[in-house]
């Protein structure tokens, strides 16, 4: 019986243990499954996490490729689109006029100061294109125009450094920045040097690029390519160049000055050393030929430099020039450097705006400082630039920037590159024309000629050169007597600002600085820079051709060696004036002339409506004048300014000399009348005032005639 209770007591802990083990199994099994769960729900948010993040990297990659493709298409398309042919460097171009029976005439071929002579592809020897593969760009037959693997490493120094020295770019690459001229170390350049040689290299084959290279780079000591710079450094034709020779003139290009054999013949044979045991080891050359290379005497000719003679370009000739430079680097994205090797060598024909007797006649004045108005009080040659223009089509017929006879090539040029204070002559185009155009302006407008006028936007206020005032005016004689107190008063109903945003819109002025939209440099033409010459005759135009403000050009077309179109040099116009606004201008500065400050200008054979101008202390005269068939602008002054002592207007006197001998011989013409119109009252109903005036001046008149008279009767009892 004990044992049997003995039996069932151990049966029944048995039981419980095997219950608790069952229990526990249980729990470890859900637990284990909770582990899995959690493991499962973590995993899935890595994943998740790591699926979105790997999403945003896709998304923004293809939003850069986007914008990426968007910039390549939009700020390289134009640096991408490089011909050879636009660049031919190997024939001179020529600058054409037409003559007094209509034809076209050559006027100047043009010669660069750069020592460069073309040389075919067949004719450089095989060496030298081993030599510069070897040296810099050991890969260039294999790639299509960029290096990769070079490429990562030069913009890894790029960013890091900000320099282009690692040497990445490949021949094809060099070559477009030789031609372009651009080195500037920024993203955007380099970019579009490499997209620029891939598209190069889809045109022409490795033969044509290492034609143009060898041709294009520069070599030390004024020579542009291998012909010139075997003829300087070894006195032979590049074809008969030895393997050593060779290695020697392609090691100049990577410094040409430290690399110059006259300025450093070891580092040069340092550097041709380098450059053979590159070739030895890419398999050009044997060890034979390396060794035999290496060992050969460089034997340079050391000659005495040449002296190099230039024609002189006249004034004319050197504005054309400066012109197409301007628009061949705008045209093509080039430096000003390249643009200018193409205008001398590219074998471009340039037909000019050039009137050969409209230009006879500035030349005589201009040559001869005998015909040039005589100051006092200095030793100062006084100086003179003109510029006269066809207002219709903007074609600049003839120039001079300086007085006496031309001994250098591109001085300063006065009519230009100068900037100088236009004083009153500015009146026309900042204060009058836009106050007939803006405010209905008219020419018996009344104004105050008053000393003690506030102005609404400024404290300023001048006083009129005479020191003098005239009470109630017109407008009309306002402009006549060129009265400073008047033309502040306009620009203050006009405000600067609208002065300042008329000429550089509407009428050309970009020499112009925010500075000068304030009331002193609209109103009396003292400016911050100044304006040039050129600028003047162009704003001018405008009151000539019924309103139309025409660009002023130097050339109308530029055709290639074969005839084709490179640039068509359309004129370029704006909407300045209303037709009656241009016309009222006429009238009134017309007036200026025949009555006024003018006179010195007056032709008599041919109308002429224009305005003086001086600027503060008499350091600058002008005189800018129309007649129906011409505008033109002429500044007098010293290269160091300083006060002009000179009788009369000189610039009005040499506008005089050379326009009537332009106009002898025209057909009488006269400007378009204008509808004048009555009183504007822009500054206020002032007729009883004037009327005050009147009888004020007709009782003083009164009282002098009845002295005078009391006078003689006490002479004459």
């Amino acid at each position: 019986m004990e044992e049997n209770k003995k039996k069932r007591g151990a049966g029944l802990k048995a039981l419980r243990g095997k219950l608790k083990r069952i229990d526990t199994g249980e729990v470890a099994s859900k637990a284990a499954d909770l582990t899995i769960d959690a493991v499962s729900v973590t995993l899935s948010s890595i994943l998740k996490l790591i699926g979105s993040v790997l999403l945003v990297f896709v998304l923004t990659g293809l939003i850069f490729s986007c914008i990426f493709a968007y910039y390549v298409k939009s700020c390289l398309s134009s640096s991408l689109d490089i011909s050879l042919e636009d660049y031919q460097l190997s024939e001179s171009s020529t600058i054409w006029y037409t003559d007094s029976t209509g034809g076209w005439k050559e006027l100047v071929t043009l010669t660069g100061t750069e020592k460069r002579i073309w040389v075919d592809y067949d004719k450089i020897p095989w060496y030298m294109e081993k030599a510069l593969v070897a040296i810099e760009d050991k890969r260039f037959y294999e790639h299509k125009g960029v290096d990769w693997y070079r490429t990562a490493g030069a913009f890894v120094q790029m960013f890091a450094r900000m320099s282009d020295t690692y040497g990445g770019s490949t021949i094809t690459q060099q070559l477009i920045k030789n031609l372009t001229g651009k080195n500037e170390v920024t993203v955007q350049r380099k970019l579009a040097e490499i997209f620029g040689a891939l598209e190069l290299e889809k045109k022409y084959d490795k033969r044509e690029i290492i034609e143009w290279y060898l041709n294009a780079v520069y070599f030390g000591e004024g020579c542009w390519g291998v012909q010139t710079a075997a003829q300087t450094y070894f006195g032979k034709d590049v074809s008969e160049l030895s393997l050593a020779e060779c290695a020697a003139i392609v090691g100049i290009t990577n410094k040409p000055t430290q690399y110059d054999p006259f300025y450093d013949p070891a580092a040069n044979k340092q550097r041709q050393e380098t450059i053979l045991h590159e070739m030895y080891e890419q398999g050009f050359i044997d060890y034979d030929e390396y060794k035999a290379a290496v060992a050969e005497p460089l034997n340079f000719v050391y000659r005495e430099n040449t002296t190099y003679t230039q024609n002189i370009y006249s004034y004319y000739e050197e504005a054309v020039i400066a012109d197409v430079t301007e628009d061949l680097m705008e045209q093509k994205g080039i430096s000003k450097e390249a643009a200018r090797h193409l205008v001398y060598n590219g074998g471009y024909q340039i037909f000019c705006c050039l009137d050969e007797t409209i230009q006879s006649y500035i030349d005589d004045i201009y040559e001869n400082i005998e015909n040039i108005p005589q100051t006092y009080g200095t030793d100062k040659q006084l100086q003179s630039a003109i510029v006269i223009m066809d207002p219709y089509t903007g074609e600049i017929k003839g120039l001079s920037g300086g007085v006496g006879e031309k001994t250098q090539n591109f001085p300063l040029n006065r009519a230009t590159g100068s900037q100088r204070p236009p004083g009153s002559s500015i009146k026309p185009i900042a204060v009058y024309g836009p106050a007939v155009e803006l405010l209905g302006l008219t020419p018996n407008t009344l104004v105050n000629d008053s000393p003690d006028i506030y102005l609404s936007g400024t404290s300023w206020y001048p006083h009129n050169d005479s020191w003098e005032n005239y009470g109630i005016i017109t407008i009309y004689e306002a402009l006549q007597l060129s009265l400073n107190t008047v033309s502040a008063q306009i620009v203050d109903k006009l405000g600067p600002e609208t002065c300042y945003n008329f000429m550089r819109e509407r009428l050309g002025v970009t020499s112009l600085v925010p500075d000068d939209a304030s009331y002193a440099p609209m109103a009396l033409g003292q400016l911050t820079n100044g304006i040039t010459v050129r600028e003047m005759a162009q704003a001018y135009s405008a009151f000539v051709n019924d309103g139309i403000f025409t660009y002023s050009r130097t050339y109308t077309r530029i055709t290639d060696s074969n005839g084709n179109i490179v640039i068509d040099n359309t004129p370029r116009t704006i909407v300045a004036f209303r037709p009656n606004t241009a016309y009222t201008m006429t009238y009134m500065m017309q007036n200026a002339v025949e009555s006024g400050t003018g006179g010195a200008a007056y032709l008599g054979i041919m109308p002429v409506a224009g305005k003086t101008g001086t600027s503060g202390e008499n350091k600058d005269r002008w005189f800018v004048g129309c007649t129906p068939y011409y505008v033109a602008a002429v500044w007098t002054g010293y290269d160091i300014p300083e006060t002009i002592n000179v009788w009369n207007n000189p610039a009005a006197r040499i506008w005089h000399d050379v326009m009537f001998r332009v106009h002898v011989g025209l057909e009488y013409r006269t400007f378009n009348w204008p509808y004048i119109g009555g009183d504007s009252y822009l500054f206020g109903d002032l007729h009883p005032q004037l009327e005050e005036q009147i009888r004020e001046e007709e009782e003083a008149m009164r009282a002098e005639e009845e002295a005078a008279a009391a006078a003689a009767a006490e002479e004459n009892p």
